[in-house]
C-alpha cells in the first residue's frame, strides 16, 4: 500500500479588507453565540452593509438578550463564512468577532428585510441583527503555486 501523497499547501493570512471581501461574496455563514451559558452556532445567510454584517433571525432576542446589560456596544459573537472544496481542501474561511445588536429601528428593519431574504422561509424570521467587526481574520489555503489570493 503507498501512502496517500496530498499535495502541497500553504496558508495565506488575509487583510481584513480582503477577507470581508471574501464574506461579502458568499451569502451563508455561521454565527456562534452565548444561549444559557453555552456556545450556539446557528447557520443563517448575512448581506454586509455599511461595513457591518447584517442577518434575519428569529433568534435576535435570544441572541442580543444580554447586549442591554452591557454599555449599549451590543454582545459579542462570533460570525464565519468559507469556500473550502471538498476534494482538494483550497479555498478560504473568515472569523468575524464583533458586537451584535438588535436592530429596533422601523425605518432600518424594513431596509434590510426588503435586502436580506430569510434563506429558510420561517414564520417569525422578521428580527435583524447587526454584527459590527472588531476583529477580522481571514486565510486562503492555496496551493503549492498560487501566491495571490483568487477571486471569492
Amino acid at each position: 500500500m503507498t501512502p496517500h501523497h496530498d499535495p502541497v499547501r500553504r496558508r495565506i493570512d488575509l487583510d481584513s479588507a480582503e477577507a470581508l471581501r471574501l464574506l461579502g461574496s458568499v451569502s451563508l455563514g455561521r454565527i456562534v453565540f452565548t444561549r444559557q451559558a453555552l456556545p450556539t452556532v446557528r447557520p443563517v445567510n448575512h448581506v454586509l452593509d455599511g461595513g457591518d454584517i447584517v442577518i434575519r433571525t428569529h433568534e435576535g432576542a435570544a441572541l442580543t438578550a444580554h447586549a442591554q446589560e452591557a454599555d449599549g456596544a451590543g454582545v459579542v459573537v462570533a460570525y464565519e463564512a468559507d469556500v473550502i472544496d471538498p476534494d482538494t481542501h483550497l479555498g478560504w474561511s473568515v472569523v468575524v468577532t464583533g458586537y451584535a445588536r438588535l436592530v429596533t429601528d422601523p425605518s432600518e428593519l424594513a431596509r434590510i428585510q426588503a435586502l436580506l431574504q430569510p434563506w429558510v422561509p420561517s414564520e417569525g424570521m422578521d428580527q435583524a441583527v447587526r454584527i459590527r467587526p472588531e476583529l477580522v481574520a481571514g486565510v486562503r489555503l492555496a496551493g503549492a503555486g498560487e501566491t495571490a489570493p483568487a477571486p471569492g
